[in-house]
């Protein structure tokens, strides 16, 4: 039987996704985050578990937020035996990875408005 993504998320963690996502960041990418945030140490199968993700989409967040570099990943190997797994962790703090989004949202902020500037002035010059 297929678990409810709302039985393993709390409510206080689908709010964090939803801002997270009205940021502009994607639902799936805010799904690994907070999750990964919250459990510390975690396989991609908890992950999609926990989430109520496929496979491809947690490999696809994971892949985002290690090349942005917040979160970590490493292999593992069960006594030599069977396919080795992976752990993925923050590489920074939550309070870290949020000043980072805050930066990078400040500094989009300040290209609209010079963009905004840039159309007065020619719409102003006609």
């Amino acid at each position: 039987m297929t678990q409810n993504y709302s039985n393993k998320i709390s409510p206080h963690d689908r709010r964090a996704i939803r801002l997270f996502t009205e940021l502009g960041m994607p639902k799936n990418i805010a799904k690994t985050l907070v999750y990964i945030s919250k459990n510390g140490g975690c396989r991609s199968f908890e992950i999609e578990q926990e989430t109520n993700q496929r496979q491809p989409e947690v490999s696809a967040a994971t892949h985002e937020l290690m090349k942005k570099g917040w979160i970590t990943k490493r292999d593992f190997r069960k006594k030599r035996k069977g396919r080795p797994f992976q752990i993925y962790k923050l590489a920074y703090s939550v309070e870290e990875i949020l000043a980072k989004i805050e930066k990078e949202k400040i500094q989009e902020i300040e290209h609209i408005k010079k963009e905004f500037s840039s159309l007065k002035s020619l719409i102003e010059k006609k």
